[in-house]
Parts: structure tokens; sequence; C-alpha cells
């Protein structure tokens, strides 16, 4: 059994001979491979256990506050970055002044409306810790930073 192994490559090469064109020539066929594991982002933020939405999935007039928090401004309504009590006791702990609001504005809506942009920690410009509101704090869901 000294020579079973070039047996089995002789047997093998015979094997591929035979399913290929009888031309002569040899062609390699390109190894196909199973697609790539994706790896799943979590549906909930384990820090707040609130679903996760990505910055496009904010309505229009979202995206642009957000991107305006990053800024600093400047914000279209006066109340635009003060603080945010947390009263609702819906978005994680911490210390008084942690949160900021901004308003994100309601086409539909003469005043500031119901939806809001939460953000959280310093300085003040941070995204890392945001939090969208479209029905003025009942529910909320994190912005993936």
């Amino acid at each position: 059994m000294k020579f079973a192994p070039i047996r089995l490559l002789v047997l093998g090469a015979a094997l591929l001979s035979a399913c290929h064109p009888s031309d002569g020539k040899t062609t390699t066929q390109p190894q196909t491979r199973p697609p790539a594991q994706t790896r799943q982002q979590p549906q909930t933020d384990p820090q707040s256990g609130l679903r996760w939405m990505s910055v496009t999935e904010l309505p229009a007039e979202g995206q642009k506050v957000y991107v305006l928090i990053g800024k600093g401004g400047p914000f279209r309504y006066s109340k635009d970055g003060v603080t945010f009590g947390n009263r609702e006791r819906i978005l994680p702990a911490q210390s008084r002044g942690y949160y900021r609001e901004y308003t994100v504005k309601t086409p539909s809506e003469s005043d500031r409306g119901p939806r809001r942009i939460i953000c959280g920690g310093q300085p003040v410009t941070s995204r890392a810790d945001c939090y969208y509101t479209a029905d003025h704090y009942t529910s909320f869901r994190r912005i993936r930073p």
C-alpha cells in the first residue's frame, strides 16, 4: 500500500481528463465558493434594548438635523440643543445634562411637531449616542453611528 496515494492521483487525473473535451487540452474549472458569511448586525442595541436604525432611515429632515448636530448648528429652533430630561426613562439612565434634544421638522405641522433626535455625550457635537422619536418621546430607536 506504499503506492496508494500515487494510484489515487493517477485515478483522479484520469477522471478529470474524462470530464474535459477530447481536444487534449486540460482546462481548469473555476472553484465555486460558498457565499461569504456576512456578519449580521444585531437588530437591537445591547446597551439600550432599543431597535437600531440607520441615518438613511431617518426622514429627510432628520438626516439634515443629524448632519447639523455634528457641525454644532445652526439650528432652526431656539430649543434645539437644550437638555433632554429623559423623564420617560426609555433611554439609558445618565446624569442630568447628558442628553440634548433637537427638532426634526414635521412638514404637516405648523409648530415643532413630535419628531426629535436626542443625542448624548461630550462634546455636544457627538453623534455616538443618538436616538430618534417620531411620536414625541413615546418610543425611540437608536441611530447607528
